[in-house]
């Protein structure tokens, strides 16, 4: 509420009366589950003109887009969220036995968010829109993953942010595993990471102007 975005976009959300966004009068939401309902949702001050879903098999994981009309433009923004490793954000206890088992489910969750990504890349290159993507990559700046989404992007942590830009709540180190990326249709005038701890993520904000 004080920081009053534009536009939010939410990965695993699940529909809550202490989330209130009646502040945003458009808003796109694509949620799983027959008894309890999780998804992602996105929430504009703007026009919504289109907006869907890019699924990705055998996971609930997917990438959702909004097209919204700011002035005579028309923007487009993701939220993606790529297969997570569901490991404990403090990892305490590890053995040499579970140990290789994490290796091996490291690796097999970096194949399928590899194959995520090339989905999501494919649907962003069909469109000329001017784009914005957000989301819970489940990775880290060095990660396979985040160079490819990003490409020629600008990472808004990278142009205005400061520090270590910690996004996810582990033990041992800040790690920084969800991003604000935008194409050179715009300029970068701000980065915060909100300290707040709502859920293990830290929310994250950009402040992005159109060229």
């Amino acid at each position: 509420k004080e920081q009053d975005p534009d536009i939010i976009s939410l990965q695993e959300y699940m529909p809550n009366p202490d989330v209130v966004l009646s502040a945003y009068p458009y808003q796109f939401e694509k949620l799983n589950g027959d008894n309890t309902k999780i998804g992602q949702i996105m929430a504009s001050k703007f026009p919504i003109v289109s907006s869907g879903s890019i699924e990705f098999p055998n996971t609930s994981n997917n990438a959702v887009f909004i097209d919204v009309v700011i002035k005579r433009d028309t923007i487009r923004i993701y939220n993606i969220h790529l297969q997570s490793l569901h490991i404990s954000a403090d990892v305490a206890g590890l053995n040499a036995g579970n140990s290789n088992m994490l290796v091996k489910k490291t690796s097999e969750t970096f194949k399928i968010q590899q194959e995520q990504a090339e989905l999501f890349l494919e649907h962003k290159n069909q469109s000329n829109l001017k784009t914005i993507i957000t989301g819970d990559f489940n990775n880290t700046p060095y990660s396979y993953v985040y160079r490819k989404i990003k490409g020629n992007y600008n990472d808004a942590f990278d142009m205005a942010g400061k520090g270590f830009g910690r996004t996810f709540d582990f033990k041992f180190f800040p790690i920084r595993i969800d991003f604000i990326l935008s194409d050179n249709a715009f300029q970068v005038n701000g980065f915060t990471s909100i300290s707040e701890k709502y859920s293990d993520h830290y929310p994250i904000i950009a402040k992005l102007k159109l060229h």
